[in-house]
């Protein structure tokens, strides 16, 4: 059997408000690094966690009267639009995406710099996108780090709301057996599931594709609308130590949430972001 994909982050996208989700996700319990700056333009927060992260990418305020040069942040709608996987040979994905028909550009390299208590370092990234209309959802790609010491240090790493990592990822869909079919071809992996609920698993994680019926039903009156789309990537599934703190936080921003036994779902409205903590 082939060696399981690993998570590496995934992306919520605030376009240019940058300053109002920090401000949002920092209120969730999350700690956010330092905004980066990166060499393409864009500008970020990341929330680190053991082995993945969840980022937040935007564009300066300032370039909203210019041309900013990344469409995909400027035209994509708010909320979670990228699930990223790790590799450690970029060129080497580039040619398996080729093999399955699923390459979008080739590989590009780009960096931000980091500030630390001795000084300030580049952090260098090199990443390849999958085709962009194979996972309606949002963008899909890969990330190669030249620098990983640059991105998890043990001061980003903890949370007011005790999140560790995020073992799972769901996207809802009306085509969903064809993106899990199309989704496992792409890791070199199996579906799993019947019916409504199918799923792809990673190395400690797993990609869900859910019926929009079986998306409702999960999140009911929380679940984002797919609305025109026929497919979003629809929820991020938090794990934490337990749940007191988030339940804790959750009520006191007053945001939308199902709390129950086992999970409670927080709907952060302003970024259209679905958030499932799990114990």
């Amino acid at each position: 059997m082939a060696q399981l994909v690993q998570l590496d982050h995934t992306v919520i996208n605030v376009r240019y408000e940058m300053d109002q989700a920090a401000d949002r996700f920092r209120a969730l319990g999350f700690h956010l690094t330092e905004r980066g700056y990166h060499t393409l333009g864009s500008i970020n927060h990341l929330m680190m966690f053991g082995s993945d992260y969840l980022e937040l990418i935007g564009l300066p305020a300032d370039a909203k009267e210019k041309q900013s040069g990344r469409p995909d942040i400027e035209n994509a709608a708010y909320g979670i639009n990228g699930l990223v996987f790790k590799t450690s040979d970029v060129d080497e994905t580039y040619a398996h995406l080729q093999a399955v028909g699923m390459a979008g550009d080739p590989p590009k390299s780009f960096s931000r710099p980091v500030k630390l208590p001795d000084g300030t370092f580049d952090a260098c990234f090199r990443t390849v996108h999958v085709r962009h209309d194979a996972f309606p959802g949002g963008r899909v790609y890969f990330c190669e780090h030249g620098t990983p010491e640059l991105v998890w240090r043990p001061e980003w790493q903890s949370h007011g709301n005790g999140a560790l990592a995020l073992p799972e990822f769901v996207v809802a869909s009306d085509n969903h057996r064809g993106e899990a079919e199309d989704m496992a071809k792409l890791l070199r992996a199996d579906v799993e599931g019947a019916g409504d609920q199918l799923s792809v698993k990673l190395d400690g994680a797993k990609i869900s594709f859910l019926s929009s019926a079986a998306y409702r039903g999960r999140y009911g009156a929380l679940a984002s609308s797919l609305a025109e789309r026929t497919s979003i990537f629809g929820a991020l599934v938090v794990k934490v130590g337990d749940l007191s703190e988030i339940r804790r936080i959750a009520k006191a921003a007053e945001v939308p949430i199902i709390d129950e036994a086992s999970r409670v779902v927080v709907r952060e409205e302003t970024f259209d972001s679905v958030l499932e903590y799990i114990a």
